[in-house]
């Protein structure tokens, strides 16, 4: 079982899916509910502080890492709307954790633009094509942020 990071009250998840992903991960240490559904690309939890309720949220989210940070893409499927966790890393930059195999760590976000954003984005689409094609799908400039532990 892993640890909470950060301190407060934990509400899970409205989606069961999500919720049920992120306790078997994290019961687990991450050997399990590690994938994104049957697809076998892997996932990481991100836990930030709820903007408006000041609540602990967790969320499972695509893997992209590369030299110990990771990138987290704000897609929602290509949706007109960020998910709720942007506006939250927004609000809280650092307040924020990262779980990637057994144990979570406290880290910081930062929202990246111009030629950091399109390396980061590149490597997000290489490790998740369908990136790609949620950007085609929405007017919205979708938000990249890269997640560094913190020291």
């Amino acid at each position: 079982m892993s640890k909470q990071i950060l301190e407060g009250e934990y509400r899970p998840s409205a989606s069961q899916r999500t919720r049920e992903q992120v306790e078997q991960y994290e019961r687990t240490g991450g050997r399990e509910a590690n994938t994104l559904m049957d697809t076998g690309m892997p996932v990481i939890i991100l836990t930030t502080r709820g903007r408006k309720s000041g609540d602990v949220r967790k969320t499972a989210l695509m893997r992209v890492e590369h030299d110990g940070e990771y990138a987290v893409i704000g897609s929602e499927g290509g949706a007109p709307t960020h998910p709720a966790w942007v506006h939250n890393l927004r609000a809280a930059p650092n307040e924020v954790a990262l779980q990637d195999g057994p144990e979570p760590f406290s880290a910081h976000a930062r929202e990246v633009e111009g030629d950091e954003r399109a390396l980061w984005w590149e490597r997000s689409v290489a490790a998740y094509p369908p990136y790609a094609d949620y950007q085609k799908k929405t007017d919205r400039h979708i938000p990249v942020f890269v997640i560094t532990k913190a020291s």
